[in-house]
């Protein structure tokens, strides 16, 4: 999800496996390429858009479902999903508008808020803050994205380096957690500490564009990754299935947030639209791109719930057995995160450094620039130690921001670059109760993952206290 940057931060990562030069600006197309220019293709465009969507989210909503249902959950995600690809369409369709009343080539997720708020009179005074508001959330986002990458290597690798002496070639099934932990290492948290000298020198690498080859190589195993994750939970699902079709009340909240964190792909439809070769078709590219990610959703949350049941974990590569190929696949995805880190990271680097390194002196721009990425490191590194559990990371980051730039702002945006065409009020009535939609998410979501994130601290509190007083 992304601001000004979006085009630089997800064109680098996208073209390491499908590359492809820039569009044209809206005045040279009039939403339409002219002149046989070059452009992203419909396949292209389409590799993108999954690349975009598809990510740590996907590998949480076994649990996901499991905190919904088996019935309700399935049937939640759908639903969600049509609503989010809705809202994609409701976002390109106001930048569009904005774009030719403004004559601006193209705009960014906060300059269609900027300039949707300068459309309503009363607004206008206050249009800057539209933008300011986007790149906060974008920014919460992202930082949130980097944290959960702190809480899934450290758990995976913890798993991998405790379970190496017992690793087999049998992948056999007990439909539990499949690792046997058998030699106890050091806490989650100092895991992440020993990666963060790694992510640090990660982050100050200066250009994108240097890790495209070992992105396409993260592309490569990650999909691996799940393929063979996906396999092994759809052949070894036990018969009878006995678990609950509808979850609990309370538990449906971290569902919504680990859902909506999935659904993270809208920050890359402007810059898709903006880049492709015959826009015209960017509506089919869209719906059939987020039609395969929605099916992708459901059935690896739905097979995944089958086949580990109560026991999946906050990852279901946290499930995978104890034998080499399994252990091999949690190091590919934990690659593949790795320099994905880098790229949700240059979202928010770019959006404070530059607003950082303007107020110092030219000669201290490149240590400014460094100390800050630094600073910004340590800090996701700090708030992944606070917060060590992966399950309520992931849905917290979700219900907090996520809600926003995918499901509230979208319809409102559209009230506010239409009010003067005449929308009809059922489209007002149906804009409001998407939005309230996912304020009501936000607000039982955060709710939920912090009320949960304390009773799990005082638990291990007091397990600590127990053993303590034991010895």
């Amino acid at each position: 999800m992304m601001a000004s940057s979006d085009v630089d931060t997800r064109a680098d990562e996208l073209d390491a496996l499908c590359p492809s030069p820039p569009g044209p600006s809206r005045p040279q197309r009039n939403y339409e390429r002219i002149g046989g220019r070059t452009g992203t293709t419909f396949c292209q465009t389409l590799i993108h858009l999954l690349k975009g969507n598809i990510g740590t989210g996907l590998l949480g909503l076994p649990l996901a479902i499991k905190n919904a249902g088996l019935v309700l959950g399935p049937v939640s995600l759908l639903i969600m999903g049509i609503i989010a690809v809705h809202c994609m369409k409701l976002l390109v369709k106001c930048s569009h508008h904005l774009s030719a009343k403004m004559d601006r080539p193209s705009m960014s997720y906060g300059e269609v808020m900027q300039y949707g708020m300068e459309n309503v009179s009363w607004l206008r005074r206050h249009s800057s803050w539209g933008k300011r508001l986007v790149n906060l959330f974008l920014i919460i986002t992202q930082m949130g994205f980097c944290c959960v990458y702190f809480v899934f290597l450290s758990d995976n690798v913890k798993q991998v380096v405790e379970a190496a002496n017992s690793t087999t070639r049998s992948c056999h099934v007990n439909h539990t957690n499949q690792t046997d932990i058998l030699i106890p290492s050091f806490d989650s948290r100092l895991y992440m500490l020993c990666f963060l000298p790694a992510f640090i020198l990660l982050v100050f690498i200066p250009n994108l564009k240097y890790l495209a080859p070992f992105s396409l190589l993260a592309n490569i195993f990650m999909t691996a990754s799940l393929v063979l994750i996906y396999i092994y939970s759809l052949t070894n699902i036990t018969l009878p299935i006995n678990l609950p079709k509808v979850g609990r009340a309370k538990d449906y909240p971290l569902f919504f947030g680990t859902a909506i964190f999935a659904f993270e792909g809208i920050g890359v439809i402007l810059p898709l639209e903006n880049k492709m070769q015959k826009p015209q078709k960017f509506t089919q590219v869209m719906y059939l791109g987020m039609g395969i990610v929605t099916f992708l959703y459901i059935s690896l949350g739905t097979i995944g719930y089958l086949c580990f049941g109560e026991h999946i974990g906050g990852s279901i590569t946290l499930n995978l057995p104890n034998c080499w190929m399994y252990q091999i696949v949690k190091l590919l995805y934990c690659f593949g995160i790795f320099i994905t880190f880098a790229l949700q990271f240059y979202v928010p680097a770019e959006i404070i450094i530059p607003w950082i390194a303007a107020r110092v002196s030219e000669r201290w721009e490149k240590p400014v620039d460094l100390l800050v990425r630094t600073l910004l490191v340590i800090i996701t590194c700090v708030l992944a130690i606070l917060v060590p559990e992966l399950d309520l990371v992931i849905s917290l980051v979700g219900s907090v921001s996520s809600s926003f730039l995918a499901l509230i702002f979208p319809p409102i945006l559209q009230i506010l670059a239409f009010h003067t065409e005449g929308l009809s009020p059922l489209v007002v009535v149906k804009n409001a109760v998407i939005s309230v939609v996912g304020l009501v998410g936000f607000l039982s979501g955060t709710y939920i993952a912090i009320v949960e994130i304390i009773a799990r601290n005082a638990l291990k509190h007091e397990e600590t206290l127990s053993s303590f007083m034991v010895q």
